[in-house]
């Protein structure tokens, strides 16, 4: 078994002549929820975001230092970006299902990838949706708009879309912020059931969220990982005085 899913090694990061991330060492272990917390604009969607490497569509970048996917360097020369998507999938703050049947969205990634049998797709549609917590909701209403669900509901097709690739690890980033209460709660007990088979690094400004869903946290400040522990111990007796201060409000 390998110790460590996702390992940062002094890694930083540049857009354009702007350093978004400095130095960060990061270990991940297998089938755990990671938690990123930190002020808005201190770099934690950056820091998940360039675990698949879909920071650097943004703009021109830069990155010193690694980071390994199970052992292998993702930024070493010749790294197959669409092969490096598939193993890590990517889940953002507001649902952006496809314009399509919810059945396609589910079936979009698969196709992609070479299954084409009907009873295939089939097959994978539903266990994704399944595993996704929404299959007694759409099971009926495969064929109906994905646009037609709540929000809710799209975000949780959203993670089906990614399930359905069958990644190794799953990145979060604020999945629940643009939910109500009863819609947060389904996506938060769904990532409690996921970490079994899955790797999940989720950036969150909720703490209580972090500290329901997730084992250990990360605190991101201005671009530099400043602690990270245990979820219970590091919202309990902080090691780092500046952790304590935002986690007890003091600034954020």
């Amino acid at each position: 078994m390998v110790a460590t899913v996702v390992k940062y090694e002094g890694f930083s990061f540049w857009y354009g002549d702007f350093q978004a991330l400095y130095d960060v060492d990061l270990d991940v272990a297998p089938r755990s929820v990671v938690a990123i917390i930190g002020p808005s604009g201190c770099g934690k969607s950056t820091l998940i975001k360039s675990v698949n490497r879909i920071a650097e569509l943004e703009a021109k970048v830069r990155v010193d230092g690694k980071i390994l996917l199970e052992g292998e360097d993702i930024y070493a020369p010749g790294v197959d970006l669409v092969s490096l998507r598939r193993r890590v999938g990517m889940v953002f703050q507001k649902p952006n299902p496809f314009p399509m049947s919810v059945f396609d969205n589910v079936a979009y990634g698969p196709k992609l990838f070479g299954v084409t049998r009907r009873g295939g797709l089939e097959a994978v549609v539903e266990e994704s949706l399944k595993r996704a917590a929404l299959w007694p909701e759409v099971r009926d209403r495969l064929r109906t708009s994905a646009l037609r669900l709540s929000g809710g509901q799209q975000q949780r097709l959203c993670i089906a879309r990614c399930l359905a690739v069958e990644p190794g690890v799953l990145l979060m980033d604020e999945p629940a912020a643009s939910l109500d209460p009863t819609s947060t709660q389904k996506i938060e007990d769904l990532i409690i059931e996921l970490k079994g088979k899955y790797t999940i690094i989720i950036v969150t400004h909720n703490m209580q969220q972090a500290a329901r869903i997730s084992g250990r946290t990360a605190f991101l400040l201005d671009g530099r990982l400043v602690e990270v522990n245990d979820t219970e111990a590091m919202f309990t007796r902080p090691d780092n005085k500046l952790t304590e201060d935002y986690i007890t409000g003091r600034f954020g």
